[in-house]
């Protein structure tokens, strides 16, 4: 993200943010509390470094401080070397390590390896959401549809069927553990995807990636489960 250039009068600008009524001396919360931003400002922000994201379906409230406060929560990201990403129209908002060229930082955010079926599940994951959204419904699946198009890329020659099921659950736990995969109410299996994925993958890396996938099945030539190299959203430590 291009960061705007310093307005010349530095002077007023400073004087908007020190009379902002997020950014005031009177908001202690606790003994020894030298913060100034209001408490749910203060979640919001807290929100976004725990990550992975911050939403409006799941934290409406935070979401309507986020887009009251945005200049303040980017000011005090940009002090920890993360820019701020909002997408409005899915309403979904998270952090990323700033791109700071030459300039050696402390990295804050850590990227989580992928595993050649962590990425087929996230693939398929944002196809169905793709196809939801045509169609103008809710993108929800279930447990076993993901088991069973994850079956498609166990090896033929794999001997470790016991062992395949094994990564294939747990892949669909670090989904759940982002948050790209939520559960529904009074479901023990069904789940609905989260729009995050949108910011993941583009529609030209779908089918792009779609294509290498089903080429490998094809041709017989899945790779061995190992990291692809590939990440997922940037989160904290």
């Amino acid at each position: 993200m291009n960061w705007p250039k310093p307005d010349a009068n530095t002077h007023a600008d400073d004087d908007i943010v020190s009379n902002s009524p997020e950014l005031t001396s009177n908001n202690t919360l606790f003994i020894g509390d030298t913060g100034e931003l209001l408490i749910d400002t203060r979640r919001a922000l807290v929100q976004l470094l725990a990550g992975p994201s911050l939403d409006e379906r799941r934290h409406p409230r935070l979401w309507t401080t986020l887009l009251r406060d945005e200049t303040v929560i980017r000011r005090r990201l940009a002090d920890l070397f993360l820019d701020l990403i909002i997408d409005r129209d899915i309403q979904v908002a998270f952090t990323r390590q700033a791109d700071t060229g030459d300039l050696e930082i402390p990295i804050l955010l850590r990227r989580a390896q992928l595993t050649f079926i962590d990425s087929v599940l996230l693939l398929y994951l944002r196809q169905r959401l793709t196809q939801a959204d045509t169609r103008g419904e809710r993108a929800v699946i279930s447990t076993d549809e993901i088991i069973e198009y994850l079956a498609l890329y166990e090896r033929a020659s794999s001997t470790d069927h016991a062992g395949f099921q094994k990564r294939i659950h747990n892949s669909i736990e670090k989904t759940k553990k982002y948050n790209i995969l939520q559960k529904i109410r009074a479901s023990d299996n069904r789940f609905e995807i989260s729009p995050t994925l949108k910011l993941l993958f583009s529609a030209e890396e779908v089918q792009s990636l779609t294509k290498l996938y089903q080429r490998k099945i094809i041709e017989g030539s899945l790779p061995e489960e190992s990291s692809t190299g590939a990440s997922d959203e940037e989160t904290t430590e």
